[in-house]
């Protein structure tokens, strides 16, 4: 995964030509020195991109929910080993954390150049398929003892040293008749216990309190920019319409990211969809990819400098943040996924606080529905009803871009902008971090975060929610079967991802060339909808008593839809033309004769102006074909 290094000797490309950064000037711009003729350049962070090189050699990227849940925990404890010494905040030199490990220091450095090299924690995975051919796998006896061993050695007051445990799993097993685990599984297996659960069990309930609760005003860990970001939603007090034909439709859902530290909104995500496991991943992808093609594309004049990998995101304790994916992700990517504790609400007041300021301002815009019905009184907020999803989606960026991150915070006594920079480039009495690295493989790093789907691929490409997709990469893959599943052969099954705003198209991972590729439907004639679409679509067939969806009733319901939409509004523009021409006859019964003056209306002190010439030449409703009609 191409990343890109923002610091100060660092060698980078513009124009396609390397050069070294001499200096950073701010968050948009840096000086680069060419290495040949000293020739010093003013560039824009957007403008660069990694070392050209011809002799570079990359780890080609695994995906990393195809490589084996036992792989990942040696990838994550390996990067719990070096991630000190990625981040320069170790005290320890590489010798003793190579003997702590258990490990060469050639392994440790090793480690390194590998994750520097992709940026990925899944590159730290033993590779697959090394060792004798039928090699077993951890006996699930062996598991059991060792599960056992921890809780009854390691999880207790009397806090038995690690070497303990690996004597008495060694002893356990012995005695069964079972070969023993390698003292690193066992050491492994306790890395994997996280540090408040080990605290709490080793040394009581008030110990892992007084190390892991906030203190009031503050958030553990959050010291520094991206290393402590929350995340969570909230149901918007808006109704809004439809792109095509302005219909109310529903409120829409919104995901933050908000960065403890400065306050900063990192990244958004707004849909009609309930909260998941998607809303959630795509929300995450926005926070660490950069923001300039994003506000282009918004039409958002203004800056939003966010971008990087953060080192943990806090959520609460909702499902949506719970699966695998979610978790294997942040694995895959070096992120800590951190749960708050049930029943405090404090651990996740920042990025509340900032949903509450949204809310209160989505109340100034037409269709709100406010937050209670006595507010809402004689409010009419389905006819209000005039933004679509994108159209809100704008607006919020421009809020958080221009308004937000601009004002004056009253906790930090200042903008969050301000604290952002401030905590990337240092005040007097404290160094910065830095600008984090930026990550050029954005298509990657939306995919990552998204769910995927497991199928086989058959004769006519893959089924999923009742759809047909085929493309010719897959042609190899047909009727594939599972090595793994031995004498069984059983088929082996691919992993698919989809983007619920358009599912007219999947992605699909090719296992030998380690990368996506982009599948559309079978017939490609087929129109494309959203995700919600085709649930409403399931939902009016469910409701008609059809018990056998498939794709051509599917389709047809779609287009049904189109239709009866297509007319509602053909309908609703004759009714209005009808009416025109009614309140027109009506008018040319009672209007004054050209020359005539015009009465004042009621008893308004105001006149409307006389009329001298109305013959103009304009056609009845000719307003209504340009489009112009109020």
């Amino acid at each position: 995964m191409r990343t890109l290094n923002i610091k100060c000797g660092q060698m980078v490309s513009h124009s396609n030509k390397n050069y070294l950064i001499k200096s950073i000037l701010d968050l948009k711009a840096v000086i680069l020195e060419d290495p040949n003729s000293g020739e010093l350049l003013r560039a824009y962070i957007n403008e660069l991109g990694t070392e050209v090189a011809d002799d570079v050699q990359n780890i080609p990227d695994r995906e990393f929910v195809s490589i084996p849940d036992k792989h990942l925990q040696v990838a994550q404890h390996r990067f719990s080993i070096i991630r000190e010494l990625l981040e320069g905040t170790n005290t320890q030199s590489v010798d003793e954390i190579a003997k702590k490990a258990g490990v060469y220091r050639t392994t440790i450095y090793r480690w390194i150049a590998r994750y520097e090299q992709t940026g990925l924690v899944s590159s730290l995975a033993p590779s697959e398929g090394k060792g004798a051919k039928g090699k077993s796998r951890l006996e699930p006896e062996v598991d059991f003892i060792i599960q056992g061993a921890i809780n009854e050695f390691y999880l207790t007051s009397q806090k038995k040293p690690v070497q303990k445990v690996c004597i008495e799993v060694q002893k356990q097993c012995i005695n069964a008749g079972l070969k023993p685990p390698h003292v690193l599984t066992v050491r492994n297996r306790i890395n994997q216990l996280s540090e408040y659960w080990r605290l709490k069990k080793r040394s009581g309930t008030k110990a892992a309190k007084d190390m892991f609760d906030p203190k009031v005003g503050t958030f553990p860990g959050a010291e520094t920019p991206l290393s402590v970001v929350q995340i969570d939603h909230t149901l918007l007090d808006i109704i809004l319409v439809d792109e095509t034909y302005r219909r109310p439709v529903g409120r829409p859902w919104i995901t933050v990211a908000l960065d403890v530290y400065s306050r900063m909104v990192v990244g958004f995500y707004i849909s009609f969809e309930t909260p998941g496991a998607m809303g959630t991943g795509l929300c995450i992808a926005h926070a660490i990819l950069d923001k300039e093609e994003y506000l282009a594309r918004l039409d958002v004049q203004g800056d939003w400098p966010c971008w990087g990998k953060m080192r943990t995101i806090h959520v609460d304790n909702a499902k949506e943040f719970r699966g695998n994916m979610l978790k294997n992700a942040c694995l895959e990517y070096g992120i800590e996924l951190s749960w708050r504790p049930v029943a405090t609400p404090n651990w996740g007041g920042n990025v509340e606080r900032f949903l509450k300021t949204l809310v209160k301002e989505v109340h100034t815009l037409p269709g709100t529905t406010f937050s209670k019905p006595i507010d809402r009184k004689d409010y009419d907020s389905v006819k209000k009803a005039s933004l679509t999803l994108p159209e809100l989606e704008k607006w919020v960026a421009e809020f958080i871009v221009n308004v937000y991150h601009q004002r004056p915070h009253k906790s930090l006594q200042m903008s969050p902008i301000d604290k952002y920079k401030q905590g990337l480039f240092g005040t007097e009495g404290k160094l910065g971090t830095g600008i984090p690295p930026k990550i050029l493989d954005k298509r990657k790093v939306r995919l990552d975060f998204m769910p995927y789907e497991e199928r086989t691929i058959q004769h006519y490409g893959v089924i999923i929610d009742n759809i047909s997709y085929y493309g010719d990469v897959m042609r190899k893959w047909i009727n594939a079967t599972d090595e793994k599943s031995g004498k069984a052969k059983l088929k082996r099954k691919f992993i698919f991802k989809r983007d619920p705003r358009d599912i007219s198209k999947v992605y699909f991972f090719d296992p030998e060339l380690r990368d996506y590729h982009q599948i559309p439907y079978r017939d490609t004639s087929r129109p494309s909808m959203s995700i919600w679409e085709y649930r409403e679509i399931i939902k009016r067939l469910k409701d008609e008593g059809m018990r056998r969806i498939d794709e051509n009733a599917i389709f047809q319901t779609y287009d049904r839809m189109m239709e009866l939409e297509k007319s509602a509004v053909s309908k609703t523009l004759k009714s209005k033309r009808l009416g025109g021409k009614k309140l027109l006859r009506a008018s040319n019964q009672e209007k004054p004769s050209v020359h005539e003056e015009i009465e004042p209306i009621g008893n308004t002190e105001e006149t409307v102006p006389q009329v001298r010439n109305i013959s103009r030449n304009i056609k009845p409703f000719e307003d209504y074909e340009h489009g112009a009609s109020r």
